[in-house]
């Protein structure tokens, strides 16, 4: 859906770059405001949840798109190319760009997940009248620098993300759906990146490397590298130390097992190894982690009126 010349001109456009919202992993992120249009595709190693509050938007997604019209919430996992390509002269949109750890923590349909973490999104139609008013003080809370007031309101998004599985929702794109469709940016590229990040997705507990993601999705070790590096601003072991790590916070959080065996279960080789990345970044050791209670206090970073997130 390509914009007109005069229609640019007129609109408030975003031109993201690779390290637009990609080096801030680990931070809690919300807007609400009036999107931007996006020129280009863009990844983020954050799950972003999305309501439409008034007028309509249009999403390029990793090879399907999405029209969402006032009311319609999603939720969708950052890693994989999207773009809002258009939007009506009257959107507002809120929502939040959240840490793995926190996706990771959310008790959602068991089939959500994993679709999820593959490309799908999830699509809640039938939202209702509280939720403009809650997303609207959810991001009041977050700008507070009231850290009470700033959990209450993770709290409670997480709730409302969970209450999915008592309203009807969709998966899109269907299971039978083509998923070659095309896509704003180099279809092949965005085929790569895709099925780099499938890969990922499903077996970063294990003991993978560099040359096992490419070899999944038929590339070179070292064209993976450079392509995945090109695309999201993270290099490829990067990516799954922050899906590893985001795993082992949400165990530490929920207490479950010893440092050690969260460690090996996460996907780690070594206890050392572990409290390196850990250190690089969550900015402390696992031990330190847990003690302070890390789980309870979200890192947040309230974006000023015009700079939120694009989704």
């Amino acid at each position: 859906m390509d914009l007109p010349e005069s229609k640019m001109q007129e609109r408030s456009y975003y031109q993201p770059t690779a390290n637009s919202v990609e080096n801030l992993p680990t931070v809690l992120q919300t807007f609400h405001n009036t999107p931007r249009v996006m020129l280009s595709p863009h990844w983020h190693a954050q799950v972003e949840v999305n309501f439409i509050v008034q007028g309509w938007v249009h999403y390029r997604m990793a090879g399907y798109e999405l029209r969402l019209a006032a009311g319609d919430m999603v939720l969708f996992w950052g890693g994989l190319p999207h773009q809002m390509d258009d939007a009506s002269d009257d959107a507002i949109y809120a929502g939040a760009h959240l840490p793995l750890v926190h996706f990771f923590r959310l008790r959602l349909p068991e089939e959500v997940p994993a679709r999820l973490m593959a490309g799908a999104t999830l699509l809640i139609r039938e939202t209702d009248s509280s939720d403009g008013a809650n997303f609207a003080r959810w991001n009041g809370y977050t700008r507070s620098g009231d850290m009470v007031r700033a959990q209450h309101a993770v709290s409670e998004l997480l709730l409302r993300l969970e209450r999915v599985r008592f309203e009807p929702y969709a998966l899109l794109p269907s299971l039978d759906a083509h998923a070659g469709q095309a896509s704003a940016a180099d279809p092949q590229a965005l085929r790569h990146v895709r099925n780099l990040c499938d890969f990922i997705a499903d077996n970063f507990l294990d003991d993978i490397d560099s040359a096992d993601i490419a070899a999944a999705a038929d590339l070179h070790p070292k064209y993976a590298m450079s392509l995945f590096k090109k695309c999201t601003g993270m290099t490829l072991n990067d990516y799954v130390s922050l899906l590893r790590l985001s795993y082992a916070q949400a165990r530490l959080i929920s207490g479950d097992g010893n440092i050690l065996r969260v460690a090996m279960e996460s996907g780690f080789g070594s206890l050392s190894g572990f409290n390196k990345s850990f250190r690089k970044i969550a900015g402390m050791s696992p031990s330190d982690f847990r003690r302070s209670g890390q789980g309870e206090r979200p890192i947040l970073a309230p974006v000023e009126p015009g700079t939120a997130p694009q989704a």
